[in-house]
């Protein structure tokens, strides 16, 4: 492209209902999303993308940034299993990545002035590059007063014969990945209002789930899915690599309508918002990662892991903070958490409800069946533990007495 680069803007397109009002250069990714991506090329074309590429992305996705999230049971206030935080970072990377290629002096985005992703996507921008130029139309204040909100682009959009997913029948906005889909806005903004039957995409209703319920097996090494044995159509199958390992979990958990939840959340910029999310595949491995880790990881290891790397872990990735020293500091965190979680579990879906049958490690030497079975000794001698009880009641002792004098009761 030569000097004309000086005046290119890389732009993350999804085909979706964003608008733009440069000459862009298009790129969209593939993390997993069920998309027509000629058509999104296509469209892109003709609403005047100078060139449009497209890249796979979902290894990336899956090895990068899900299994870390797995491997420690990241979580955003209790329920939200993050799957859009996910993918900012390996989208953003590419597009640094395409734009320093193509000579493009900015990227842009089509995200709110009101969520989270505008951050997620900006800093990570700017951690990748720091003198990149970042077009938000969202923030100009000649964009939003012409066109305040999605009722006024659906408008546009018609106006100007462009295609858009959305309608004003079915206005919510939707964000897929090999994660998760998720669902905002519209009707969903009156947090009393019920889902539409016909909103959720990827998972069936738990009620209509079959009548039986489906075994399968979920084996990790350090901490990672490593193995999937499962039944498709009666015939035995298995899957160990990465992608393949988790889009097989994802069918089973969307046949038998696994990971939806529907959530008010608090946004990295202040607003609260409610989200409907569907987050198949990811909440079984999690689930089934949680298990195994009760049979193979040290107690003390794992509380300390759950109070301070899990917790920051998530808010990191759900406030846009993954290319930070603190994301790095964490990661090599978990990486040591998980030398020893290793093992397999097996596992039941039925109706909406994931469950474990049973458990086992070849590797693990923490749970011995005869220390602590209630029918033989094993080794362990019950009358160690009175003077443990004895110990830990001193200061229990003095705390009652100290309530006895005060008169107060326990």
């Amino acid at each position: 492209m030569g000097e004309n680069n000086k005046k290119s803007v890389c732009l993350a397109y999804s085909g979706g209902l964003v608008a733009e009002r440069a000459s862009p250069l298009s790129i969209s990714f593939d993390v997993g999303q069920e998309e027509d991506f000629d058509a999104a090329q296509s469209k892109a074309e003709k609403i005047g993308a100078k060139k449009c590429i497209v890249e796979d992305l979902r290894e990336q996705f899956v090895t990068e940034f899900i299994t870390p999230a797995i491997q420690c049971n990241a979580v955003y206030e209790s329920v939200y299993l993050l799957g859009t935080s996910l993918a900012r970072p390996v989208i953003a990377r590419a597009m640094i990545e395409v734009a320093r290629k193509e000579g493009c002096f900015a990227v842009s985005h089509g995200c709110t002035g009101k969520g989270n992703d505008q951050v997620r996507f900006e800093l990570a921008f700017y951690a990748l590059q720091p003198d990149i130029v970042v077009i938000a139309p969202w923030r100009d204040p000649e964009f939003y007063n012409q066109l305040p909100g999605r009722d006024a682009l659906l408008d546009y959009a018609a106006k100007k014969g462009i295609p858009v997913s959305s309608t004003k029948a079915k206005p919510w906005s939707m964000d897929e990945n090999l994660a998760h889909c998720s669902y905002e806005a519209g009707i969903l903004e009156d947090p009393d209002t019920t889902p539409p039957a016909d909103m959720w995409k990827l998972t069936i209703d738990p009620e209509k789930a079959p009548d039986k319920p489906e075994h399968f097996t979920i084996s990790f090494h350090k901490g990672i899915p490593s193995k999937l044995e499962y039944t498709d159509n009666g015939k035995p199958k298995v899957a160990t690599e990465a992608v393949d390992l988790f889009t097989a979990a994802n069918a089973i958990a969307r046949r038998n309508g696994i990971g939806r939840i529907d959530i008010v959340e608090n946004r990295f910029v202040g607003i609260k918002s409610r989200g409907c999310y569907e987050t198949p595949g990811l909440t079984m491995l999690r689930a089934a990662h949680i298990d195994i880790e009760g049979l193979t990881l040290d107690r003390q290891v794992r509380a300390l892991r759950d109070q301070f790397v899990t917790f920051n872990y998530s808010r990191i990735l759900y406030n846009g903070l993954y290319f930070s020293p603190e994301r790095e500091f964490l990661h090599a965190s978990i990486l040591e958490s998980q030398k020893n979680v290793s093992g397999t579990v097996r596992c039941i879906v039925y109706k909406g409800h994931f469950g474990v049958e049973g458990r086992s490690s070849d590797e693990s030497k923490l749970y011995d069946a005869q220390e602590s079975s209630m029918d033989e000794l094993g080794g362990f001698a019950p009358s160690d533990t009175s003077g443990f009880i004895l110990v830990n009641a001193i200061r229990l002792k003095k705390y009652g007495a100290m309530k006895k004098d005060a008169g107060e009761s326990l």
